[in-house]
């Protein structure tokens, strides 16, 4: 493919991180329990099954009232995504109000309302609350459900889903559940291309009829409003409205492993791993052993002073941060204690993992530490006593909890109450490292050798959360062609080197949109080698970028760099305007097949190619259309790592040669991630193009 390039992407896509300077020299100083007065919710049951509870506080002028359905854990099988994207759907107006009148409504007021597939909250003035009240009810029982706006967040979500392919945090995440819990369990199936494509809006239909109800609903309203009032307007919204019965979904619990072991995810553009230490647990909030839980993870790793962190971060500098958390529920949670560090350091920072489990379930905290841990504990309980909306998830709790009135009243008395005895007992018995899961999501090849040298069994897994067995392996080499024979029917497919000999120059006209505002991108080429790719909003320069055949620059706000030694090396090796015409007759090119993986859900050939100068890039051609979809290298700037990868669709016929007409460019540094969709409106060959473009 003709090469769109963007030497330098930092300055242009990423601000450099500010990092706050912290004085870890002072210890916060315990201090006495602040005294909680929070009232008992006054309970009403409407007619259809809706539970309300009612919270006064007249401090502010000002109601907040949530309602969440408690159906639990969902399944939503092939059609997952349907849920999520159900909840979406909800904000995109009612049979009533289309979409930006609702919006207009909600904003001439005030109001906060947000809607999901769990139920929608409000908030406003209280003089306006009536008002935003009936909108956010308007909203759950009378949503439009045009197909218009099913395709547009159908269509955004495989954008999503898509730019997350490349994305080591999301793909990290979404394997870590699904092999934690199984992939036919709830809380570890997950959206997929495919899954989302099939989707239609009779089946998010049929998921709103079946969650969205009055069965098993909570609306709670915490404020300055009364009881009555409440009532009155919980009575008026949703009298008459039915729905179906639900049952809380109780999830069988699932085993963890009989002795921790690797679980090695393969990301090869990944620029570092993402490593989490997790195990499945039962913790109630009714747990004798819960304000224990939540102290013994504060001082493992909730925060900048916790075992963890002095140890990955300050002590060895593996990481910017790594923490821990534990999660309650009726069902099985997790704890997991996680970090993103550099590929090398990767094996090194599981055993510093291990140890600081070990130390915590084995060696008694000291009382300063668990001092510490108790003030952050009442210093930000305290705070989270102005938010209406924590107010309002106490009140719930409470009672989906089954826990007694008093709860949170006397909670922080629980959480001074707690000794060293109690916190090392519950660290050994919610903290099973030696039953634990390591998911490591990196580049296999760079930490696969120091990971196995650790002693524990390593299992390796698709993107996919599939394993990979030593015969998938070997039928994923054999199914792949040579790298030379890739390249050629590549070539072959968009028109032949004879017709890509008479290329002499290319003109693109491109747009993308980028936080709301139009960005016009020109790109041009000239055989062999000169590249031109210039960046506009409003007629005015963002970004340019040049190589003139000898040598090149970038350019942004007028300040100019020189392409770096290696990309020079690589520009001069080319011959050609479509690059892959020289992978097979110019020396310096090295090519390697490295199997075949999903891209968008299809098959792909994956290439590397050693470029002169050393750069490395991988692109991968569909094994059907053996057109390119997608190219992926590494770059370093400023000392930050960035990983590009540029996804290439809707081939089109210009002249007697096929190109794409859009061109997706992901980038992805310090676990920040940003995607630019650039759409091509024109396409000239051997015209538009001179000399003095490249100056």
């Amino acid at each position: 493919m003709r090469k769109i390039v963007f030497f330098i992407t930092g300055a242009f896509l990423f601000q450099q991180a500010t990092a706050q300077t912290i004085d870890r020299t002072k210890q916060p100083k315990p201090g006495p329990a602040p005294v909680i007065s929070i009232a008992d919710p006054v309970v009403y049951k409407l007619d259809n099954g809706i539970t309300v509870l009612v919270v006064e506080n007249h401090k502010l002028p000002k109601v907040t009232a949530s309602y969440s359905i408690d159906a639990g854990p969902i399944t939503e099988g092939s059609k997952a995504g349907g849920m999520s994207l159900m909840g979406q759907m909800l904000s995109e107006g009612t049979r009533t109000h289309a979409k930006a009148q609702f919006d207009d409504a909600v904003d001439q007021i005030g109001a906060d309302v947000s809607l999901s597939s769990g139920g929608g909250s409000v908030s406003a003035l209280t003089r306006y609350f009536d008002q935003a009240f009936a909108l956010m009810t308007e909203a759950i029982k009378e949503p439009a459900f045009t197909q218009e706006s099913f395709e547009k967040l159908k269509s955004q979500t495989l954008t999503g889903l898509k730019a997350n392919e490349r994305s080591v945090k999301a793909i990290a995440g979404r394997v870590s559940n699904a092999l934690l819990y199984g992939k036919d369990h709830p809380n570890g199936e997950f959206e997929t291309a495919a899954s989302v494509t099939a989707l239609t809006l009779d089946d998010i239909k049929a998921f709103y009829a079946k969650y969205i109800t009055p069965s098993r609903g909570i609306l709670t309203f915490v404020g300055d409003i009364k009881p009555e009032q409440a009532k009155a307007l919980a009575e008026k919204a949703f009298k008459g409205w039915k729905g179906a019965a639900l049952q809380f979904n109780q999830v069988p619990p699932v085993k963890n492993p009989a002795t921790t072991e690797i679980n090695l995810v393969d990301v090869p553009n990944a620029v570092q791993s993402e490593i989490k230490v997790a195990n499945l647990v039962q913790l109630p909030m009714s747990s004798p052993d819960y304000f224990a839980v939540l102290l013994a993870n504060q001082i493992l790793g909730g925060g900048a002073e916790s075992y963890l962190f002095m140890d990955l971060r300050e002590k060895h500098g593996f990481t910017y941060g790594a923490y821990s958390s534990i999660a309650s529920g009726r069902n099985q949670t997790v704890f997991s204690a996680s970090a993103s560090v550099r590929n090398e350091k990767t094996d090194s920072a599981v055993v510093a993992f291990i140890d600081e489990l070990k130390r915590i379930c084995t060696e008694k905290v000291t009382t300063e530490e668990l001092n510490s841990a108790k003030a952050i504990y009442n210093g930000s309980f305290a705070l989270g006593m102005e938010n209406n909306a924590r107010i309002a998830t106490f009140a719930s709790n409470i009672l989906l909890n089954n826990l007694p009135k008093d709860f949170y009243r006397t909670y922080l008395q629980k959480i001074n109450a707690v000794t060293p005895d109690d916190v090392l007992r519950a660290a050994k018995k919610y903290f099973t490292y030696g039953q634990a899961r390591i998911i490591v999501t990196g580049k296999a090849d760079l930490v696969q050798g120091g990971l196995a040298r650790l002693g524990y069994p390593v299992h390796q897994f698709t993107k996919e959360a599939d394993p990979v067995t030593a015969a998938a392996t070997t039928t994923k080499a054999a199914a792949a062609a040579t790298p030379q024979a890739v390249v050629t029917d590549y070539l072959k497919a968009i028109g032949g080197l004879d017709e890509i000999k008479k290329l002499s120059s290319i003109a693109e006209k491109m747009s993308m949109s980028m936080q709301g505002m139009t960005i016009d991108v020109v790109h041009k080429a000239m055989a062999p080698n000169k590249q031109l790719v210039l960046a506009t909003m409003g007629g005015n320069t963002v970004n340019k970028q040049v190589f003139d055949g000898v040598k090149g620059y970038a350019m942004q706000q007028g300040n100019k760099v020189d392409l770096p030694a290696d990309e020079v090396k690589a520009q001069l090796a080319q011959t050609s305007i479509v690059e892959q015409v020289d992978y097979l007759g110019t020396a310096g090119f090295k090519l390697e097949s490295k199997g075949v993986e999903k891209v968008s859900g299809k098959d792909a050939y994956k290439i590397q190619v050693t470029k002169p100068g050393g750069k490395v890039t991988f692109e991968y051609y569909d094994v059907a259309t053996k057109l390119l979809l997608r190219n992926e290298e590494s770059m370093e700037q400023n000392g930050m790592s960035i990983t590009k990868s540029t996804d290439y669709a809707d081939y089109k016929k210009v002249g007697n040669l096929l190109f794409p007409y859009k061109t997706s460019l992901t980038f992805e540094a310090g676990g920040q991630q940003q995607t630019m969709e650039l759409t091509a409106s024109e396409i000239k060959l051997n015209e538009g193009v001179t000399a003095d473009d490249f100056k």
